[in-house]
């Protein structure tokens, strides 16, 4: 099971989402004062997230977006979030279908 488990870490980092991921990442850590901000709103927009529903999770998310405007007009934070999201859609994925096959409830 072992071996297993390598091969699948070995084509998960061969994935194109998460060549990526890591070529954008490392981008943005050469410029520090945009990786905070990206930090900043990343863990903002999580607190949130689990903290607000509904209606007053969408007004909270627009004035964050609203104080992080330099977040989402930078071209690499933007490309940042969005291939952060693709890897993150990818892990999703594999862990409902592994949870699906192992009947995992």
């Amino acid at each position: 099971m072992e071996q297993e488990i390598l091969d699948l870490i070995a084509a998960i980092k061969d994935s194109v989402e998460y060549r990526r991921f890591q070529q954008v990442k490392e981008r943005v850590k050469s410029q520090p004062e945009l990786k905070a901000k990206i930090d900043e709103f990343r863990q903002r927009n999580y607190e949130m997230q689990q903290t607000y529903e509904g209606e007053e999770l969408l007004e909270r998310l627009e004035q964050l977006e609203e104080e992080c405007s330099v977040v989402r007009t930078n071209d690499d934070a933007i490309e940042f979030l969005e291939v952060e999201l693709a890897f993150c859609r990818m892990m999703q994925q594999l862990y409902g279908k592994i949870t699906d096959a192992m009947d995992f409830e």
